[in-house]
């Protein structure tokens, strides 16, 4: 054996200390030794040896990559003055670590948009503006008017030739040639007066449509001579107050009613023609009479609350009781 061998001490393997388990779950017990262990360097970086520091200024190495590492990750995230929170990019990579994103910072990144207005199913996307409107504006909402009342009678009773848009888009056509619906002016046209009521060379309706208004117009004069008003003859027969269905579906709002037939035939009765369960019905919905908006409409709602806020009128209260067998 030679003198340069015992002089050699023994070299030690180092034991690598390894994590322990400890009782607090998945937390682990490291020792000194790791501790002062020099972090593993960024693969992507390599560095020169004769670049690198000795031992004893490890420590402010450590300080200032940690210190340039935490200014880097500030510096990653950007606040506006409005307060948004905007997260840098890095390779197609969206990082936002170690920031606490307050509520109010949230709400400004993703603002409560309010969704579409519900309307009923029958108003769809494709449908004519001016019949969405005539449904957001007119369509149930309680009319006591009696120039208006009847223009809606005559209206459906259009609807046997003509859809509601059609009909809307003719209604300036339709007051100019019917005296913005006066029942009096109406009552007093003759036959030639009537095979004149033409737009664009055509009967603006049919000549039987064109009679039974007439003669409807003379009715309802009969009839405000004995109940003071159109409305109040019309509103009687739901005790002046909307009948409200609450229809949630489509398929479930019907064409026609015991009430309506009711009112039709008692209309029959004072002269009325043209006047059949449906048309009424459909009178019934466009005056607001009845409110067969759907229940997620937006619209059943204010228009119940449309009728709520109407005042009552002492002389209604009167007719109300001395026409009161009529009810049903």
């Amino acid at each position: 054996m030679s003198i340069v061998s015992k002089l050699r001490s023994p070299v030690k393997p180092m034991v690598e200390s390894r994590a322990i388990l400890g009782s607090t779950g998945n937390r682990f017990k490291v020792t000194k030794t790791e501790m002062t262990k020099k972090p593993q360097q960024n693969p992507r970086v390599t560095k020169s040896p004769a670049t690198e520091k000795p031992d004893s200024n490890f420590s402010a190495s450590t300080d200032d990559t940690s210190s340039s590492s935490s200014s880097s990750e500030r510096s990653s995230v950007k606040t506006t003055n409005s307060g948004k929170i905007t997260p840098s990019k890095r390779n197609g990579v969206t990082k936002l670590n170690n920031v606490v994103v307050s509520v109010a910072a949230v709400e400004d990144i993703n603002p409560k948009i309010p969704g579409p207005v519900k309307r009923c199913h029958w108003i769809t996307p494709n449908s004519d503006p001016i019949y969405v409107l005539f449904h957001d504006e007119e369509w149930g909402v309680p009319v006591r008017d009696d120039k208006k009342l009847f223009e809606l009678l005559v209206f459906s009773q259009a609807l046997a030739e003509f859809s509601w848009p059609s009909i809307l888009h003719k209604r300036d056509d339709f007051r100019k040639l019917f005296e913005e619906f006066d029942p009096s002016a109406i009552a007093q046209f003759t036959e030639k007066r009537l095979m004149a009521l033409r737009v664009n060379g055509c009967l603006i309706l049919s000549e039987q449509k064109l009679r039974a208004i007439v003669e409807n117009a003379k009715s309802v004069l009969k009839v405000k001579q004995e109940f003071g008003s159109f409305s109040n003859y019309c509103w009687r027969f739901v005790n002046h107050k909307p009948l409200r269905n609450g229809y949630r579906y489509g398929r479930q709002v019907p064409v026609k009613s015991p009430k309506a037939e009711y009112i039709s035939k008692d209309m029959m009765q004072r002269g009325f023609r043209c006047v059949g369960p449906t048309v009424i019905y459909s009178f019934l919905q466009a005056s607001g009479i009845v409110n067969d908006h759907l229940t997620a409409c937006y619209r059943y709602q204010e228009c119940n609350i449309a009728s709520e806020k109407e005042p009552k009128s002492p002389k209604t209260e009167t007719k109300l009781v001395l026409h009161s067998p009529l009810l049903v």
